[in-house]
């Protein structure tokens, strides 16, 4: 198959980027809001900062871990069904080479090429190789970029422990009667951020996003201090 030009190799590259930067940022914002939710709760409580930074960093590392362990099952079982996907193309390619052709001519054409040009482009992409022409075309698989579990464990862990930190230190740094008004407004804040970084991402508008994101956020840290009142004040 003719190797990628400068253009398609620069687009790809720059897609996979986005796809990393776009999962960063929503893991960022799944630490913020889950670890806010969870402070904040426990502040409506109780005031002792022992106890709000146990219950943040326990926070912080069951999400990261859960994060980390679900993206990593995930992404396995799609390296998986590549794998698996590319091992029946090439068992299809060695037991009945003409039909594998002709499935290629017929994509192709199904992409806009005259039979003709198609036929000839199918015949000279099986040529050089086979299985990468079958992969891109028909499975829309690069053989050489396959899924890797590790590295999306790994960044979903940073990320969510990113974004987990910044209600953690909001709660537990400030004195005792501002610990819940700056949680809220440093987190407020933030999801406006990461609303608007995850919009831009994703060529779309960011004024949806971010009133999602901050509607969403202040509504888990409300029901959570109010969990944490009632709850502070039954055992009371």
């Amino acid at each position: 198959m003719t190797e990628p030009t400068h253009d398609e190799a620069h687009a790809g590259a720059l897609g996979a980027r986005l796809n990393w930067l776009r999962a960063a940022v929503l893991g960022a914002n799944d630490g913020i809001v889950s670890t806010a939710g969870l402070v904040v709760g426990v502040a409506g409580a109780t005031a002792n900062r022992s106890t709000l930074f146990t219950a943040g960093l326990a926070g912080l590392l069951a999400g990261s871990m859960s994060m980390a362990a679900g993206e990593y099952v995930s992404v396995s079982t799609q390296r998986d069904s590549e794998k698996a996907a590319l091992a029946l193309e090439r068992r299809e390619l060695r037991e009945q080479p003409e039909a594998e052709l002709e499935e290629l001519t017929q994509l192709l054409e199904e992409r806009g090429l005259t039979r003709e040009v198609a036929r000839e482009a199918a015949e000279q992409l099986t040529e050089r190789d086979a299985l990468r022409a079958h992969a891109r075309v028909e499975l829309g698989i690069d053989p050489d970029e396959l899924a890797n579990p590790w590295h999306a464990a790994w960044a979903s862990f940073l990320a969510f422990t990113v974004g987990a930190l910044l209600p953690l230190l909001a709660i537990v740094l400030p004195p005792a009667d501002w610990r819940v008004p700056v949680t809220v407004v440093s987190v407020l804040a933030a999801l406006t951020l990461t609303g608007w970084s995850s919009a831009r991402l994703g060529e779309a508008g960011p004024g949806r996003a971010m009133l999602r994101n901050v509607a969403g956020g202040a509504l888990a840290m409300a029901v959570t201090y109010a969990a944490g009142l009632l709850l502070g004040a039954a055992g009371a």
